[in-house]
């Protein structure tokens, strides 16, 4: 990490953490932020879902939210973005405080309830931006208010999904109410083909993604896998943030809320692993939770992960960590005589 970075963790640090994430995002979009460039080789080239990424790190959906710093995020080593999530209204989410850092255990909690500036407001931004070569997606979220929420992702995109090449289903929020109900083979099953039916309607057709909860139990988890299989999508997302504290020491760790950060490392994975093996290998997965180093990406693509995401270990490791990470997979593939990661997908299973 970079002396002006460190510089800049330890004043965020001294701020309320919401506070500090938006001026984190301000400066981003004011350049006043020192970002590497695109990071990529041979090795580190990845296909996912029909998706060419420079690298297969990946930055989560939650950090920017409403779009408004993907230029800079495609300049900072990742090798694709996440925006959102995206609801048909703009919501304000829940009432703060709503975030707490967790920095005993290198974790987050928050309990935002997809607080965001609506479809319409995002999808514009989306248009506008100019293109960098990294993919570009958008998280779907449905409104707290909703009187048919699995009808609101497909609203979304269809609002957004001319401007992305991803969009990915957000059932596994645990910050709206009965949100992880969807997650139900029956329910899970109607709201994918509604929208595969949208992103079908659509001229550029964007790759579609599910994102599952950690909390789900092996049968659910098969489950799962074989409705994302059935519906036509492109991919599961594992996982969300965990409703679990098993083992956390920090006095902020029974706040309300989902965690993420290191904790989930463990979880996330196996949940990977899991849905890797019922699979078969046969839909791309994304590892996300946990991750902080070049060696947790490595596991995650090793317990099947095509490509990884992370967002919490920002918190602690500035933004400068994607290019670290993904210079260090790198290092890993040449270590490991690879010629692609791609080549280690799942040999860890």
């Amino acid at each position: 990490m970079s002396v002006i970075e460190r510089a800049g963790l330890a004043l965020l640090h001294r701020m309320d953490p919401e506070r500090a994430h938006r001026i984190a995002l301000s400066a981003l979009g004011a350049g006043v932020v020192p970002l590497p460039g695109p990071v990529t080789s041979a090795r580190l080239a990845t296909r996912l879902a029909g998706l060419s990424l420079p690298n297969p790190v990946g930055l989560a959906a939650g950090f920017d939210k409403n779009a408004v710093a993907i230029g800079p995020l495609a300049r900072a080593g990742f090798g694709w973005i996440e925006c959102g999530a995206a609801t048909p209204r703009p919501q304000d989410g829940n009432e703060a405080p709503r975030l707490w850092r967790l920095a005993e255990d290198r974790a987050v909690i928050n309990r935002f309830g997809f607080n965001n500036d609506g479809a319409p407001t995002i999808a514009g931004r989306l248009a506008a931006r100019r293109k960098s070569g990294v993919p570009v997606g958008l998280n779907l979220g449905a409104n707290k208010d909703s009187a048919d929420r699995a009808q609101d992702f497909a609203a979304v995109l269809t609002a957004c999904g001319p401007h992305v090449d991803f969009a990915t289903v957000n059932v596994s929020s645990p910050n709206t109410e009965s949100l992880r109900d969807l997650q139900g083979s029956a329910a899970l099953a109607k709201l994918l083909a509604g929208v595969v039916a949208a992103r079908d309607a659509l001229e550029g057709r964007p790759a579609v993604f599910v994102k599952i909860a950690p909390d789900l139990s092996d049968r659910e988890i098969e489950e799962i896998a074989g409705v994302a299989e059935a519906s036509g999508i492109d991919g599961i997302v594992a996982t969300n943030t965990t409703l679990k504290r098993d083992g956390l020491t920090s006095a902020d760790r029974d706040r309300p809320g989902g965690l993420s950060g290191r904790p989930l490392m463990a979880r996330s994975t196996e949940v990977l692993a899991k849905l890797y093996r019922a699979t078969g290998g046969r839909i791309p997965l994304v590892g996300v939770g946990g991750i902080s180093s070049a060696e947790d990406a490595f596991a995650k693509i090793r317990a099947g992960a095509t490509a990884v995401q992370l967002y919490s270990a920002l918190v602690y490791d500035g933004i400068g960590l994607a290019a670290r990470i993904a210079e260090g997979l790198d290092r890993i593939a040449e270590r490991e005589g690879l010629a692609s990661l791609s080549d280690a997908v799942g040999t860890g299973v």
